[in-house]
């Protein structure tokens, strides 16, 4: 690669990979005003159903660099109390898996009135690193218990936090994608409380493997800046259809960008005119 030496090879992709999985969770958060637990705001309005499965190509400087799934699975009732299960899948392709594995996966269970999330897994499989996170959050008094590594900690958080997975739900149901909207969103993860913003940049036709479609082209502001990011931010195209599907994800790195394409669940609807 760029004729350095396999070390520095070894530890660029790894970067890269380790970021494409934040991305892959950080990709699409946004939602509107902040919301109690007791209001359902989005249970008429869900664009997504139970049996979604959207899968996206990776591809780093024109390489693959994995594949990643999105999908919406059955969850377990708890009395008047409808879940549903948000899974998200990364896995590194053939070429980068010979030198550095990636199989992560994670798991929300979140209300689907609410659309706020009782708990969430992290089974993350990164080369020799093996780790599983759990996150239950405690809506009655407002707190969240965070397992890793077997211990466990209990923190304070806003009434409206989401995790890294039900945000993306959440904004695909509440954000207006009307250029010039920006919400904000709270969002827990690795013992610490992140406030994003979101703008709606543009509204554009965008051609790839789902043909020419019209989407609204969203700006993830992070207030932070990565490790592996120029900047923190993270841009997202949705359908501005009934089902506000995220077609592209893009994130730039110190060396190009991490471009995520739908390829299969591609949304059957016309192309604006």
């Amino acid at each position: 690669m760029l004729g350095v030496s396999q070390p520095i090879q070894k530890m660029f992709f790894f970067r890269v990979l380790h970021c494409l999985v934040w991305c892959l969770c950080l990709l699409a958060s946004g939602v509107a005003d902040q919301v109690s637990a007791g209001e359902s705001p989005v249970a008429s309005a869900r664009p997504f159903r139970v049996g979604e499965r959207l899968t996206y190509d990776i591809t780093f400087l024109n390489i693959s660099a994995g594949t990643a799934v999105m999908e919406v699975s059955p969850g377990d009732g708890v009395g008047d109390r409808s879940f549903g299960k948000f899974v998200t899948t990364a896995v590194s392709s053939p070429k980068v898996t010979r030198f550095f594995p990636v199989d992560n996966r994670v798991e929300s269970v979140t209300d689907l009135a609410t659309l706020l999330p009782d708990r969430m897994t992290f089974r993350r499989r990164e080369g020799k690193k093996k780790e599983d996170i759990e996150y239950v959050f405690h809506r009655k008094d407002n707190t969240v218990s965070a397992t890793r590594g077997g211990v466990t900690e209990l923190m304070p958080i806003p009434a409206d936090t989401q995790d890294l997975i039900s945000c993306l739900y959440y904004v695909r149901s509440v954000l207006s994608l009307t250029q010039g909207a920006s919400q904000a969103l709270t969002v827990y993860h690795d013992k610490k409380i992140r406030q994003i913003e979101v703008r709606v940049e543009k509204v554009e036709m965008l051609e790839g493997p789902w043909g020419n479609l019209e989407t609204a082209e969203v700006l993830v502001v992070m207030p932070f800046q990565g490790i592996f990011l120029n900047q923190g931010n993270i841009r997202v195209w949705f359908t501005t259809d009934e089902r506000r599907i995220p077609l592209r994800m893009k994130a730039k790195v110190i060396i190009g960008s991490i471009v995520a394409d739908l390829v299969d669940g591609i949304p059957e609807i016309h192309p604006a005119k």
